[in-house]
């Protein structure tokens, strides 16, 4: 059998360890179409939000294959209760349409399989019901490498995030801050970059706590190198989350689009 033309056989293992339990047909399909829109849409793309909401992830996959019109998309959103401008639809298949291939998500999958990483799709118990509030803009799912303890732990955190060329001063504030929060019960959410990022992720472990890192890149490549050990680490005792299939590198627009879930403004790294 086959599953948006892929060989299941192929894919029903690889859905299996990254959903970490048994999965049905429609599980599959559905895990797969979130997979394979991570690596479709860029974080954010509004257009992507929206026809996963009206169409449900498989479908709006499957409409890909053949791509409809920009018109036809338009009618097809506005049947679903969905409104969007022709222009939109346009700019969003083309950009879409170099990244729609099912074959680069089946490489994606292994990679993840490789390192460990699993597939955290809205619905599931740990999906942290915050990216609810981005509505359009939330990702079709989450890369994860680490515990279910630390995911878990999202509901109750705060996010440490700032320059990369930090001050003795700022990284000082952010070690007692990080530390002290961490006293209090709240898990410590950043971006892994130099700097106060990096700070606030080492000052958690050491204070004995859970400290959680969004990459703008794929789970498979830590980034930046430099923070190799440490981001290691944060895979043992905490948790490595992105919205970018393995195998994607960062890039100054998805630096920014991470903001959103780290729950600072783009540009203040």
């Amino acid at each position: 059998m086959t599953m948006f033309g892929l060989n299941e056989n192929e894919t029903t293992p690889l859905l299996t360890a990254l959903a970490a339990r048994d999965v049905d047909r429609d599980e599959q399909a559905e895990l797969f179409a979130r997979a394979a829109w991570t690596g479709i849409a860029e974080p954010g793309d509004r257009i992507a939000g929206v026809m996963l909401a009206a169409l449900g992830a498989p479908d709006a996959l499957r409409l890909l294959r053949k791509p409809p019109t920009p018109t036809r998309l338009v009618e097809l959103l506005a049947d679903a209760g969905a409104e969007v401008e022709p222009d939109e639809t346009e700019k969003a298949l083309a950009r879409w349409a170099p990244r729609a291939d099912a074959a680069a998500s089946v490489i994606a999958l292994r990679q993840a399989a490789r390192v460990g990483a699993r597939l955290i799709v809205p619905g599931d118990a740990l999906w942290p019901s915050g990216l609810d509030d981005l509505g359009e803009h939330a990702p079709p799912a989450l890369w994860v490498r680490g515990s279910d303890a630390a995911l878990a732990a999202l509901s109750r955190s705060i996010a440490l995030v700032g320059a990369r060329a930090a001050t003795g001063y700022g990284e000082h504030v952010t070690m007692e801050a990080a530390a002290g929060l961490v006293d209090r019960g709240y898990a410590i959410v950043s971006g892994a970059a130099y700097g106060i990022d990096g700070m606030a992720h080492r000052a958690a472990l050491a204070s004995n706590g859970v400290t959680i890192a969004f990459l703008a890149g794929g789970v498979d490549r830590f980034y930046p190198s430099g923070h190799d050990a440490l981001l290691t680490k944060i895979v043992q005792d905490g948790a490595v989350v992105s919205e970018l299939p393995c195998g994607q590198p960062p890039t100054k627009w998805r630096f920014l689009h991470r903001k959103r879930k780290c729950g600072s403004e783009p540009g203040s790294e």
